[in-house]
């Protein structure tokens, strides 16, 4: 089933089918819920919420996004990580895909301005072309020659929409301490070719009170859900068999 609800002025789009145990996908971005379709096809036996987070895919960006956050660019409106988060005292367990808890480095931080006026000046077709080369794995290239433009397909924001996702994304707030409230268990899978976030990035959910579950996926690179959907599958598949605590 798609649906679509409103929120704050913005009307947002999903994806619910199946049946089971709920489980909520939130996608990489610049991508969409699609990215998600091949493991869940893997997956079976859950209820698998999919939403397009704002700006991305069926879902709107919406307005009145607040502006001045970014100190190296004054100007952006930005998305902020609240605004594309979901409730915690609604979830029993929480899974991390090549995601890390610290906020940008200086560098990183450059470089999502980088990205802000690149896509003011030219659009977003070049930054989203090296974005797809960057972040998937050398051994899906080779072994998948049309991975990177299956996922490239999938990166349809505005530059609007860009521009907003790079400002949210660089003035995320330090995840570190929030790691230590984590009381739920948790699953963290990295990949071992991904150029953005590092398997030691992820150890740190390792501080996680409720447990950590960690995996490194040799051969996948930033989009390792994507690039080895019935391996991840199959990890998600067993944690979630374990019994509630």
């Amino acid at each position: 089933m798609k649906g679509t609800y409103e929120a704050d002025g913005a009307r947002l789009g999903f994806r619910d089918t199946g049946t089971g145990l709920p489980v909520v996908f939130l996608h990489p971005t610049p991508l969409d819920g699609e990215y998600w379709r091949p493991l869940i096809e893997d997956l079976g036996g859950v209820r698998a919420i999919v939403p397009d987070l704002r700006g991305h895919g069926s879902s709107e960006l919406g307005g009145n996004l607040p502006v001045g956050g970014f100190s190296l660019v004054p100007d952006a409106p930005v998305l902020t990580m609240a605004q594309l988060g979901r409730a915690p005292e609604r979830m029993q367990g929480l899974v991390f895909a090549c995601s890390k808890p610290q906020p940008d480095a200086e560098a990183n931080l450059q470089k999502r301005a980088s990205n802000i006026a690149q896509a003011r000046t030219g659009g977003t077709g070049a930054l989203f072309d090296g974005m797809a080369q960057s972040l998937v794995g050398a051994t899906a290239k080779e072994r998948r020659p049309g991975i990177v433009a299956e996922l490239r397909a999938r990166m349809t924001l505005t530059p609007e929409a860009a521009v907003a996702v790079q400002a949210g994304l660089a003035t995320r707030p330090d995840s570190l301490p929030t790691v230590a409230t984590i009381s739920v268990p948790v699953l963290a899978i990295a990949g071992s070719e991904d150029s953005a976030v590092t398997a030691a990035d992820m150890e740190a959910f390792s501080a996680a009170p409720g447990g950590c579950e960690f995996h490194l996926l040799p051969d996948a690179g930033h989009f390792a859900a994507y690039e080895q959907p019935r391996k991840v599958a199959a990890l998600l598949a067993e944690w979630l068999r374990q019994p509630e605590g």
